[in-house]
Formats: structure tokens, C-alpha cells, sequence
């Protein structure tokens, strides 16, 4: 039978790079207690204002076929938070809604690159990037992201990993996985290099209220970016809210234009009363970004104190969002066989940083969202099977 090269593009880019974690549920499932930090759902309710927005839209019967673009309460409460914050006015032709940020990101691609394109994306990356890269035909190009900068992009690496293809800069910032916050100073460097190569920037912000320390930095608030700059976004960490699927994407007005179509043929609109609690939401301060950030902050600092004394495990202090990276490299062990391992033999799951590009095949990813106590537990599994693992080489040499 005959399949759409698509599938062939996509193979091994999907649920493959979760196999840890599945492995993980499917052990859970058969009745072996697991300590699972592996993805980034918030351990709190949702912002209280959703679900009584929701209930009563519901009752409304605001349950009709929504627009391509968006629902108009939502469009209207998005034009005032982006217009408040990049100071020029932002409009509804600026704006696309979809259910979440993962389907913006592929209608954005699919928009701006196919076959022939190539697109330029910080490694280490999120898991899904080179999916929704490939799935248009287009190359990836991954750009280094190195521990002693932090796992900052800088714009010298960026320039040299430039191809003549090049068409798409894929940013993310603050950054899944590795918690870097590039400032408005990086990026308006990095926004130089887009502007010499006649580089779109994809700004992936979904991690915006989620920052430690210091502030918040776009290429969008930039105003000599703003004309080449989509960013996109989503209440699914802002709001604790991964499954209300509401995203958005914010741009010039003759890009969405050109995406509206794209997101009519694909979707056709949000659901109307999910729109409604989004737009009352994002109408006002998040009622949970404040609490989810100081306790992944917390638990962050725990996490990295207590794997201090830890034999051949490094792991620095993220400065923004749900993970942390532990450098494992130095138990001689890959991220991917330190993650095997550590699952079969403490029963504790979390991800290879191999499923996150080639940069951090030396790392695990470690969920914060979990009790302090678990995160304690956490450290405890993971250093004494990295000084099994010492033990081991020890027995080996002698």
C-alpha cells in the first residue's frame, strides 16, 4: 500500500523519543511502584477563573463552530496583553488561535517552510521540534547550545551554522530543556544575524511567567524584529492548564494572512467556550503562575544541592521552568543508558537528554513538578546509582 512520505519524514520522531517514559507506565501499570519525573505537567489546579468561565460558557451554549482566526473575547484580550507589553499596538490581524502551542508551531511551519528549506534550531531542543520541522519537508539545523555558556544561543554559532537554505530561526526562550532565559541583549544580537540572512524567528514562549529571576526578553517587543518575529504561545504553564489545548500565535498581518488559511484547513477554530476562559484568564495576572514558580524554584535549588556531593553527576541551577539538567557523562554512561539504568534498578524515571538533540546526550532531564519530598527521593535514587556505577568501574579496574 502506498503511505505519504510524511510518515517516512516523521518515523521515530514521535512517541519514540518518550520510550523511558513509557517504559516507566508500562512497569506502573504492572504494579512496580515508580518515582516518574519525566514530563512537565504542573503538580497545581488550574487558574480557579478557567473552569468558572468554562461552566458558565457552557451553560451559555457556547458550544457552536468557531472562526479560523478566533473568538472575538479572546483575539480582543490578546490585542491588550501584546499591545501592553511590545508597546505598538496589536491587533486581531495579528493574531491566530489554536489548541495549543504545539499545533501553532506546526501551522507556523507549514506556513513559512517546505522541501528545499532548511530551519535552524538551538540543540538541545523540545522533543517535538524535529518533528514539526521535518513533517514540512524541511531540513533542521541544529545550533549548539553549549553548557559553559549556559545553554545560552550565541550569535557567533548561530552564524556559523547558517546554510544557504536557511529560512527559519526556531527560538525558545526560556528554554525546554535545558531553563535558559536569553536576555534582550542576546537576542537582539541574535536578531542582527536573522536580519543579515533574511531569517524568519519562531519564538516559542510558553514558558514566559515561569522565569526564576530577571525578567522576561522577545524578538517580538523588539521593534526591529517585530516585521520578521511569530510568537507563539499557550495558558498550558502559565495557567496549569496543559489540557485546555488553547494557544495562539502573534505576528505581522501579512504572515497571518498567510497562516489563516493554513489553521481553517487544519482546524477551523477553537472551541468558543475554552476561547472564553482564555481570554478571561489571560485578562488578568495568572492566579497560579506566581506559586507553580516559586515552588519549581524551590525544589530546583533542592534538587541541585542534593546531587552536589553526588559521584560523577553535575547539575546546574536552570533559570526558568518545570526541568533540570544533570550532566552524567562523567559515570561513563550516555544520558539514554544512565535513564535505563537508573528505571530498572531505583525504580525512578526520568528522561535521557539524548531525546532532546545530540548536545545533551550526556544528560538526564529531570522533572520538578513533583513534592519537594520526591525531588529528596529523587536525589537519593540517583546518587547511589551513580556510586554503584562508580563502584563498579572501581572492582573493573582493579
Amino acid at each position: 500500500m502506498h503511505y505519504a512520505t510524511i510518515s517516512n519524514r516523521l518515523g521515530g520522531l514521535g512517541s519514540d523519543k518518550w520510550a523511558v517514559h513509557l517504559s516507566a507506565r508500562a512497569m506502573k501499570e504492572a504494579g512496580t511502584p515508580i518515582l516518574e519525573l519525566t514530563i512537565g505537567e504542573p503538580d497545581v489546579g488550574p487558574d480557579p477563573v478557567l473552569a468558572d468561565v468554562v461552566a458558565s460558557a457552557l451553560a451559555e451554549g457556547r458550544i457552536g463552530y468557531s472562526n479560523g482566526r478566533g473568538e472575538p473575547p479572546l483575539l480582543n484580550a490578546l490585542s491588550k496583553r501584546y499591545t501592553a507589553r511590545t508597546r505598538r499596538q496589536i491587533g486581531p490581524e495579528n493574531i491566530v488561535c489554536f489548541p495549543g502551542t504545539q499545533t501553532a508551531l506546526f501551522a507556523v511551519m507549514l506556513t513559512l517552510v517546505e522541501k528545499g528549506d532548511a530551519v535552524l534550531v538551538g540543540d538541545p531542543l523540545y522533543a517535538t521540534y524535529e518533528g514539526v520541522i521535518r513533517s514540512t519537508g524541511a531540513e533542521m539545523v541544529p545550533v549548539p547550545l553549549k553548557p559553559e555558556h549556559g545553554f545560552h544561543m550565541r550569535a557567533d554559532i548561530l552564524e556559523q551554522a547558517i546554510t544557504p537554505n536557511a529560512r527559519v530561526l526556531l527560538l525558545n526562550t526560556p528554554h525546554n530543556p535545558t531553563g535558559a532565559v536569553l536576555t534582550a541583549e542576546e537576542l537582539a544580537a541574535i536578531g542582527d544575524v536573522c536580519r543579515k540572512h533574511d531569517l524568519w524567528i519562531i519564538a516559542d514562549e510558553v514558558y514566559e511567567e515561569l522565569i526564576f529571576g530577571g525578567g522576561f526578553a522577545s524578538p517580538l517587543d523588539n521593534a526591529d524584529l517585530a516585521e520578521r518575529t511569530i510568537s507563539v504561545s499557550s495558558i498550558s504553564k502559565s495557567h496549569a492548564a496543559p489540557g485546555f489545548r488553547s494557544g495562539w500565535a502573534i505576528g505581522p498581518a501579512a504572515f497571518c494572512e498567510r497562516l489563516l488559511p493554513v489553521a481553517e484547513t487544519m482546524l477551523f477554530g477553537n472551541q468558543p467556550f475554552i476561547a472564553d476562559a482564555t481570554a478571561a484568564a489571560i485578562e488578568r495576572p495568572s492566579g497560579v503562575s506566581a506559586t507553580l514558580r516559586a515552588s519549581l524554584k524551590r525544589r530546583a535549588a533542592l534538587l541541585v544541592d542534593a546531587l552536589s556531593p553526588a559521584s560523577g553527576i553535575s547539575c546546574a541551577m536552570p533559570e526558568a521552568g518545570m526541568f533540570a539538567l544533570a550532566d552524567v557523562s562523567a559515570t561513563g554512561l550516555s544520558g539514554e543508558a544512565f535513564a535505563l539504568g537508573l528505571l530498572a534498578d531505583e525504580h525512578l524515571a526520568v528522561m535521557p537528554g539524548s531525546s532532546f538533540g545530540d548536545e545533551a546526550d550526556g544528560f538526564i532531564r529531570i522533572s520538578l513538578t513533583v513534592p519537594d519530598a520526591d525531588i529528596e527521593e529523587a536525589a537519593r535514587r540517583i546518587s547511589r546509582f551513580a556510586a554503584a556505577l562508580n563502584e563498579e568501574k572501581k572492582v573493573a579496574e582493579a
